[in-house]
């Protein structure tokens, strides 16, 4: 990411400019999974790929030997149902020509990635893809490493390469940016419900609050 685009408005995303990569949350890489608990990881990444589908961000899904690993994840499949995820051989997406074009047809240049594992098929492509020119962004809390220290080292050196570290609350909240954008409202508020945790549990008590008559409506 160059310096001029890593402050201001024009550095939070938007929908419009933004495309998603999903990489090898597959059950191989859950199963050595300790940087974070992994339901947590789960959950996040599945919020995060309907926060995608509700404001029509493309979204590029890709595995790694899946006859060996394993299936993508079928939360994540699920949202997008129709799509079969690219299954490459590289360690490193972003060497698979098949998903570079793929994400070169968007014409997007606001390239956001998660995956599994942060130090090795997050850290590569993320790398790579920041110095041919796209602005990058990792949502670490729908990624994980062997470790903490593997997926903390990881992040300390993406963003030394320009990479933009982010939450997947944090991404949803920028490609809303206002309430008043009733189309994608209702959507949004329903992944965060289903996967903000107490963010999610605060936002069903108000809504009980909002709909429970008061005394003088009784």
């Amino acid at each position: 990411m160059s310096t001029e685009n890593k402050a201001g408005l024009d550095a939070l995303l938007t929908p419009e400019e933004s495309v998603l990569v999903l990489i090898d949350h597959q059950p191989f890489q859950f199963a050595n999974l300790n940087s974070h608990e992994p339901t947590m990881v789960v959950n996040n990444v599945v919020g995060l790929a309907k926060a995608a589908k509700v404001f029509d961000v493309p979204t590029i899904l890709t595995t790694v030997l899946e006859e060996r690993g394993g299936l993508l994840l079928q939360g994540v499949q699920d949202v997008f149902p129709e799509q079969k995820p690219i299954n490459r051989t590289f360690i490193n997406t972003w060497q698979d020509q098949r998903v570079v074009d793929a994400v070169k047809a968007t014409g997007r240049k606001k390239l956001i990635i998660a995956g599994l594992w942060t130090e090795i098929c997050v850290a590569m492509p993320a790398i790579q893809a920041a110095g041919e020119g796209f602005e990058v962004f990792v949502v670490t809390d729908a990624s994980g490493g062997v470790s903490k220290e593997a997926h903390d080292m990881a992040v300390q050196r993406m963003v030394q390469a320009g990479v933009v570290p982010i939450t997947w609350l944090a991404v949803m909240g920028e490609w809303q940016r206002d309430w008043a954008r009733e189309k994608t409202i209702a959507g949004a508020a329903e992944v965060q419900a289903q996967h903000g945790g107490a963010s999610g549990v605060a936002f069903a008590w108000e809504m009980q609050l909002l709909a429970t008559p008061t005394g003088s409506d009784a």
